[in-house]
């Protein structure tokens, strides 16, 4: 049986929820959805161009504590809360994943926790 790794980043909302940043099991590595804040607040209030961009660098330092990379991304999940800005949504992710090309989903919904969040994203892991 694998072991199952948690990685968390320590923020108060792990553990009020009960969640981890990530969780990696075996060759399989599963990111909890990501949105562009950090310490500071939320970053690139407004624009989703940015807000995805930021996410998706977040993503990818938990993906390298875990000793993955953007590469070993099979599938992105992106939640916005208008699609009438998926073509900046889209831009951003394809910065990072146009040679890489996961299954991805781009799906509006009504509202993320914050107002000031535009932009969530998940992905999954696996390392061949």
């Amino acid at each position: 049986m694998e072991k199952r790794i948690n990685y968390s980043t320590g923020a108060k909302w792990e553990d009020i929820v009960g969640y981890s940043r990530a969780v990696q099991i075996g060759n399989l590595l599963e990111v909890s959805g990501t949105v562009a804040s950090d310490e500071n607040g939320v970053m690139g209030k407004g624009d989703f161009y940015l807000q995805t961009k930021f996410a998706i660098e977040k993503i990818e330092k938990v993906l390298k504590r875990a000793g993955f990379e953007l590469t070993d991304v099979i599938r992105t999940r992106t939640f916005v809360t208008d699609i009438s800005h998926w073509e900046e949504v889209g831009k951003a992710h394809g910065e990072f994943f146009k040679d890489i090309k996961p299954v991805t989903s781009m799906i509006e919904i009504s509202a993320l926790i914050d107002p000031d969040y535009l932009v969530e994203i998940e992905v999954t892991a696996v390392k061949v």
